[in-house]
């Protein structure tokens, strides 16, 4: 016989009935267990008061009194036309933003993920590993359902406040999306953690998801302004289980389209379905991949138990495969001070994932500073602040050799120049692109009829990467700012670590939309030089700040001086 067939023998005879302990060990492990889990669950019990306490305060107890109002007389029924034009795309696309992060959770953690104790020891043992997985399998299942329940009471209210339809239909035919899609979503994620082909496929449509997603709220927002597409939306609405969810939602309105009880049967019979073959698939999962999965978690949780979140993000991206690379080659160039520059070109053009995150998030930034042209007041600075948000974000996408640097300070050793030199010429890349992005979403705007003010997008960039370069010059997280006190009695520890995290947006977000929105208010090209002189006064300021805070990296970095001010 050869040695192929005796290992297979010796495989196959590994373990018998007679070897299976399942219910003894399960048995014991529960009765050594309990203590702990009596503690576990007095945990559980108190972070649920606390959820549902908040959920009360600043959401229960603000509906009722607006109940109330309308009882009284208030009408709320002038936001129900925009709400009922958004409904079809918008919907679309919190489904599908919802499948998307379920199936991306599947290809670095997944559904079931136990402790290390139980993959590395308890699931080596002959045990059947069904029993012991389907608990963690059916807890994502609770947890994912808790935000959709959330979320189908808030429709609910708004629908009751502003539609004027019976509250227990409204519930009712909101739950069918807000229960059906979040299950549906686990049930993907647990696909895509056991089957390496559709992780695969995961990975590849995740940027045509993204950009459909996007597609999605940017028609629910031209929707909202006024701009439907009658027929675009009924394909959508019947595309999938994401325009399902939001046909049922329309049911009880009076802009809902024939079929949705057809809708609701299709979004729920195949839930409960995929239910039950992902019940059956839990014990299918390798124990190697459990493990892995295992390990991976843990360090993600233990980097956000420090508040080291790019430690966290890194772990993830690496652990599910990140952003694609691809092997580019640029001639390098003949003179010294390029090569720099060459290298952050390249670094973008090897991961082109950044690139087109840049572009994506540049569309809702023009969009909404569309918008904020037909706004007034506090709400036009508001919907400007969102705009310059996404543009931050764009840029932010193009500032990852930044980043890179100054994860670890001795990578710049080959420089001839000062660190804080070294990190300013980092902005300049990121700056000519993103001004490249800029201008053509200018001459969007323009070609379709915008004003002259359209062309503030490209007065945006340098403050906005400046933001972007102090942000990523921080250094090693500050946990001790978490500890420091507000005042006498009060705690703002959570408050001076997001002001420390998030300082250069914090900073320039805000100070260019006073500006900026006035601008976009009036129209005129005369608003655009003193707003052009604000933002380059911000731009310089701000690359002033990241010069500093990056001068000061390399001495932080040496043992015994992390963490100080």
């Amino acid at each position: 016989m050869s040695g192929k067939a005796v290992a297979e023998d010796a495989s196959v005879a590994e373990w018998t009935a007679d070897d299976d302990w399942t219910d003894e060990a399960l048995a014991v492990l529960r009765a050594l267990r309990a203590p702990h889990r009596r503690n576990r669950a007095k945990q559980a019990a108190f972070a649920l008061y606390c959820t549902v306490l908040i959920l009360v305060i600043w959401g229960g107890i603000p509906s009722f009194g607006l109940f109330l109002h309308a009882s009284l007389g208030a009408d709320y029924t002038g936001h129900g036309p925009d709400l009922l034009a958004a409904m079809p795309s918008g919907i679309a696309a919190a489904g599908l933003a919802t499948l998307l992060l379920a199936v991306r959770d599947g290809l670095w953690r997944g559904p079931v993920v136990p402790p290390r104790a139980t993959t590395d020891w308890l699931l080596a043992h002959p045990v059947r590993p069904r029993p012991v997985l389907r608990p963690w399998f059916w807890l994502s299942c609770g947890l994912a359902v808790l935000p959709g329940l959330v979320i189908a009471v808030g429709g609910m209210v708004a629908l009751g406040l502003t539609v004027r339809v019976g509250l227990p239909a409204a519930l009712g035919w909101c739950l069918v999306g807000g229960l059906c899609l979040p299950l549906l979503g686990v049930c993907a994620g647990l696909l895509v953690q056991n089957s390496p082909p559709a992780a695969r496929w995961a990975r590849r449509l995740t940027p045509y998801a993204a950009v459909l997603i996007l597609a999605l709220a940017t028609q629910s927002a031209l929707a909202v302004a006024g701009h439907p597409v009658p027929w675009l939306e009924r394909v959508e609405l019947w595309s999938g289980p994401w325009g399902w969810a939001a046909l049922a939602a329309l049911a009880p309105t009076p802009a809902a389209v024939p079929g949705g009880m057809v809708a609701a049967v299709l979004l729920a019979v195949p839930t409960v379905l995929f239910l039950v073959l992902a019940d059956r698939a839990v014990a299918t999962l390798p124990l190697p991949l459990l493990r892995e999965r295992a390990r991976t978690a843990a360090g993600v949780l233990a980097a956000l138990r420090t508040v080291e979140l790019r430690a966290a993000k890194l772990t993830v991206a690496g652990a599910s495969g990140g952003d694609r690379q691809f092997r580019v080659r640029l001639p390098a160039p003949r003179q010294p001070w390029l090569i720099l520059y060459w290298r952050d070109v390249l670094s973008l053009l090897r991961a082109p994932a950044r690139v087109g995150r840049a572009v994506l998030l540049t569309v809702p930034a023009v969009l909404c500073a569309v918008l904020a042209h037909d706004t007034r007041g506090v709400l036009s600075w508001a919907v400007t602040v969102v705009a310059l948000t996404f543009g931050y974000l764009a840029v932010a996408q193009l500032l990852e050799p930044a980043r890179i640097e100054t994860d670890d300070v001795r990578r710049a050793s080959w420089s001839p120049y000062p660190f804080a030199g070294l990190m300013l010429r980092h902005a300049v890349v990121p700056t000519a692109l993103g001004l490249l992005l800029a201008a053509a979403g200018s001459v969007a705007v323009l070609a379709l009829g915008g004003g002259p003010t359209a062309w503030l997008a490209p007065f945006a960039v340098p403050p906005l990467v400046a933001a972007g370069l102090v942000n990523a010059c921080r250094g090693a997280a500050r946990q001790d700012l978490l500890y420091r006190s507000a005042g006498a009695g009060g705690s703002g520890g959570v408050a001076f670590f997001t002001a420390w995290y998030a300082a250069g947006p914090a900073v320039a977000v805000p100070v260019l939309a006073l500006p900026f929105s006035a601008a976009l208010r009036s129209g005129s090209a005369g608003s655009l030089p003193q707003s052009l002189a604000i933002a380059l006064t911000v731009a310089v300021a701000l690359f002033h700040w990241a010069k500093g805070r990056a001068g000061r990296l390399p001495a932080q970095a040496r043992p015994g001086t992390v963490g100080r001010p």
